[in-house]
């Protein structure tokens, strides 16, 4: 996946904004205000930050060497992922969509109806 898709894939889920807060170096995709992924552009290959379940992230670090504890966040909570081709394009989808719904499912219950995927 490139930085490009991995951008618009952020992008296509309902109610995302793009931000730099920490500098031009990293992208920060929020939901409802928080945090779901970040993606370090200037990096290469490139590296995203995606929130994840805790017993998944470890599952997920075990099985692929492009799964890493999340860089300069909570490890127990985010993962790094290293966009180097070996991961395949569905799973890196499939975290992005899950990185997302859990920070939803953590929104106050009036305004996670606007953010849900169809």
């Amino acid at each position: 996946m490139t930085l490009e898709t991995a951008r618009d894939l952020c992008l296509s889920l309902p109610g995302v904004d793009e931000s730099t807060p920490f500098g031009p170096e990293a992208l920060v995709y929020k939901v409802g205000g928080k945090m779901f992924a970040l993606l370090m552009p200037d990096e290469l290959p490139v590296r995203m930050n995606l929130k994840c379940d805790p017993e998944r992230a470890l599952e997920l670090r075990d099985r692929h060497e492009s799964i890493l504890p999340g860089y300069h966040m909570n490890k127990k909570h985010w993962n790094t992922l290293v966009l180097d081709g070996s991961l395949p394009a569905n799973l890196v989808r499939e975290l992005v969509e899950h990185s997302f719904d859990l920070v939803v499912a953590s929104l106050p219950v009036k305004s996670r109806g606007a953010f849900q995927r169809k």
